[in-house]
């Protein structure tokens, strides 16, 4: 099953539309499926005395509030436009997510025909029944919350009218960079377990190991965040992949799609050619002439297998020899 990777650029564009669309290419230039970005007022989404994480405190400026953090970074819907187009251009999806209703009924006008809820929103039951009303496909993010959390929102949309099969739950830690020990991979599949939903990774940790980790455990969707330099300024460019970190990630889930197979135990064609030479056969280990008695002192078993296997060693001994047999040659009978 192939994994959808959702590079996400996030507001790594610092509000300029030509960086935006230079995170586009870098996108597509890795093989990632959608290219995501964020979808807000920062009027709508937070007080003008809302404070910053510490994480978007150490990699901003400290005097500035989150409301005018954000307003820096806000796409106005002509460049939607703008960044769809150039997906179109660079054979990319394009992705957003949207942070409150009015945002979310501009995707939907843009023809967006999924929805990530992102993880500051698993709690939000207005916002939450909106998504659901609209009875697409629903990608929730559970940065923050408890199994109980995640049950009531998956409530909230199902009675809104958004079913069960429709719905893919991302396991997220929400902390910038996520250190190892609080990334938790088996929590992914305690949600699948708990809702029986589809389940993926959000993953803010640093490299990429953990997102490969994860596909390899069940996840059938991956969102990473990349930036064109982690020096840039902003808050979430330090936590972010560099181009071509993301594409060694979009490489190896790739592989690992592959590697994972069907599940099936069976002898490969490749495997095939190295049987003979990899087994064992019974041979003489000393000369034995026609009549004698095969005995566990003149055979044993050496390299190759292309004659009689060792698991047939009791049914071999205490019969006797058809021919005279040198010193490792094949046994047969």
């Amino acid at each position: 099953m192939k994994t959808l990777i959702i590079a996400e650029a996030g507001v790594n564009h610092n509000g300029d539309l030509n960086l935006a669309k230079q995170l586009v290419d870098v996108a597509a230039d890795a093989g990632a499926d959608l290219v995501k970005f964020q979808t807000f007022n920062a009027n709508r989404q937070v007080t003008r005395v809302a404070k910053k994480a510490d994480y978007q405190t150490q990699t901003t400026d400290r005097a500035e509030s989150q409301h005018a953090m954000l307003q820096r970074l806000e796409l106005t819907e002509d460049m939607h436009l703008q960044l769809i187009a150039h997906c179109e251009m660079r054979n990319i999806g394009f992705f957003s997510t949207g942070f409150d209703v009015e945002s979310v009924d501009l995707l939907v006008k843009l023809k967006q025909d999924f929805f990530k809820i992102p993880s500051g929103e698993i709690t939000n039951l207005p916002y939450l029944r909106h998504i659901g009303q609209l009875g697409k496909t629903v990608i929730l993010s559970t940065g923050m919350a408890s199994l109980g959390e995640i049950e009531a929102a998956i409530d909230a949309l199902e009675k809104a009218g958004t079913p069960r099969a429709n719905l893919t739950v991302l396991h997220c830690t929400t902390e910038y960079p996520t250190p190892m020990d609080e990334v938790n991979l088996y929590a992914m599949q305690s949600i699948q377990k708990a809702f029986g939903v589809a389940v993926g990774y959000s993953d803010h940790t640093p490299g990429i190991e953990v997102a490969i980790a994860a596909v390899a455990m069940g996840a059938t969707v991956i969102e990473k965040h990349f930036t064109l330099d982690r020096n840039l300024p902003g808050p979430d460019h330090q936590a972010s992949l560099e181009p071509q970190e993301l594409k060694s990630m979009v490489t190896a889930i790739r592989n690992i799609e592959v590697a994972l197979g069907d599940g099936i135990k069976r002898l490969t064609p490749s495997e095939a050619r190295n049987k003979s030479v990899a087994r064992k056969s019974l041979v003489a280990s000393q000369v034995i002439k026609a009549g004698d008695i095969f005995t566990a002192e003149n055979i044993t078993t050496k390299r190759p297998g292309t004659g009689i296997s060792p698991m047939y060693w009791d049914d071999v001994l205490g019969k006797k020899a058809q021919r005279d047999f040198s010193i490792d040659d094949l046994i047969d009978l």
